[in-house]
């Protein structure tokens, strides 16, 4: 009997629940170190935005002409050499997704804790966060009815809740921060200025995530008709939720209560609804990280999985269950994650994850010109909207984000460099020649 197959919900779904993590809930503190213009922090939510939506109707016709799981490793190994699509595959499986589970599972243990302080021991966060990604892990490893009904919850009370955010602080806020959110004088050169390409890498990593349907192609319903709906729809909701968001954070609190801090957004809900209010939005925002940890947990094992079917020596990551479930790549990527939590800070599992996957998908977005070169009669379900215009945004906007890490944060581009160095090593060393074909 065949597998089932996602639906467009689930999918949808799992794009907004990866985007709508870490990043939006913890950037803006950081931000406010540099910038106080409340018009040019919203610019940065709206480039990144920008940015997001011209990769991913790019991706979009990458994933409808080539409709197979794995996202970046499947692109790269057609396009460019089976080398690119492994080292893509080794970054996208150890940095690209076990990385920002870890951070999102660390971030929810310590909402958790600092809401409940009197929980908190040497190793309560760690364990926290570790069992966390355990219990979805367990959960996701089952069969699609269970992970996509779960993945679905999650993801429509994550978007209600940020919904009732907003609109809960601009009317019960009674005394507004003083913040223009109108261009003024002085905002152009703000825009242009090397801090706000700086604070650029932290809405990169926000919406980090776009691009996770295409690690579902194989298992989703008509992929090629429906991976250009799901990529484009399900960032520009996310891109409407990062503006209102932020909007509702700098509306409702003081700037300098939230500068340099992580949880903004329990600052903001306390200023905003008082302690009692700030205690249970703080609850409610931990619970949203569960969504995100989901997401990553469902979509990142499908890259281990497609290395597994093309390099029979590491055929046993490649295997199903018998719900057509790569179990066994997910709780390969379960381990890494639990490496990270148990082993890392958060900043050290921060601080080079934005420069190596703006690497990764600046790579791909590139390809696109690679495949409508060497193969023009190749069927393309889906051409990208006002092509050439969407890839050269964002080679440029990503290019340039970049550009700022390795001048002004060259030890954390060195180990991105590093980590993918160690990639070719491996791929050379004992995986070429070795890819199954397909």
């Amino acid at each position: 009997m065949a597998a089932d197959k996602f639906r467009f919900t689930t999918v949808t779904a799992v794009v907004v629940a990866n985007m709508v993590g870490t990043g939006v809930f913890t950037s803006l503190g950081f931000q406010l170190l540099d910038i106080r213009s409340g018009f040019a922090l919203l610019a940065l939510w709206a480039v990144g935005g920008l940015i997001a939506v011209c990769g991913a109707v790019t991706y979009a016709e990458l994933g409808a002409a080539l409709p197979r799981s794995g996202g970046e490793y499947n692109f790269l190994s057609r396009i460019y050499h089976p080398a690119a699509g492994f080292v893509s595959g080794w970054v996208s499986s150890t940095v690209g997704f076990a990385g920002p589970t870890a951070l999102a599972a660390m971030t929810f243990a310590a909402y958790m804790l600092s809401i409940f302080p009197t929980a908190a021991g040497p190793w309560s966060e760690r364990l926290l966060a570790g069992g966390l990604v355990v219990l979805l892990t367990v959960v996701h490893a089952t069969n699609r009815r269970n992970s996509g009904g779960l993945q679905i919850v999650f993801t429509l009370l994550k978007v209600g809740i940020i919904v009732a955010f907003v609109v809960g602080a601009v009317l019960l806020v009674q005394t507004p921060q003083p913040v223009q959110f109108f261009p003024a004088v002085g905002d152009g050169s703000i825009l242009t200025s090397a801090e706000f390409a700086v604070a650029l890498i932290y809405v990169s990593y926000a919406y980090t995530g776009w691009n996770s349907a295409t690690y579902l192609s194989s298992e989703l319903e008509n992929p090629q008709r429906n991976i250009p709906l799901i990529l484009i729809a399900g960032t520009f909701t996310v891109t409407l939720l990062y503006v209102g968001l932020n909007f509702a954070f700098l509306y409702a609190a003081p700037m300098d209560s939230m500068a340099g801090e992580v949880e903004v957004g329990f600052i903001a809900a306390e200023a905003a609804f008082g302690p009692a209010g700030g205690r249970f939005t703080g609850i409610v925002l931990a619970t949203l990280l569960v969504s995100t940890v989901s997401a990553m947990v469902m979509a990142g094992p499908r890259v281990i999985q497609m290395i597994g079917e093309d390099f029979p020596r590491l055929a046993v990551l490649g295997t199903t269950n018998e719900h057509g479930i790569p179990a066994k790549a997910i709780y390969a990527q379960c381990a890494v994650t639990l490496a990270f939590v148990f082993s890392s800070t958060f900043e050290s599992v921060l601080v080079f994850s934005g420069f190596t996957l703006a690497l990764n998908t600046l790579a791909t977005v590139s390809s696109i010109f690679v495949l409508r070169w060497r193969e023009p009669d190749l069927q393309r379900p889906y051409r990208t909207f006002l092509f050439p215009l969407p890839p050269l945004v964002f080679l440029g906007l990503t290019g340039w984000t970049l550009w700022f890490v390795m001048t002004t944060r060259p030890v954390e581009a060195l180990f991105s460099l590093g980590l993918i160095a160690s990639g070719l090593l491996v791929y050379y060393l004992f995986l070429r020649g070795s890819q199954a074909a397909y």
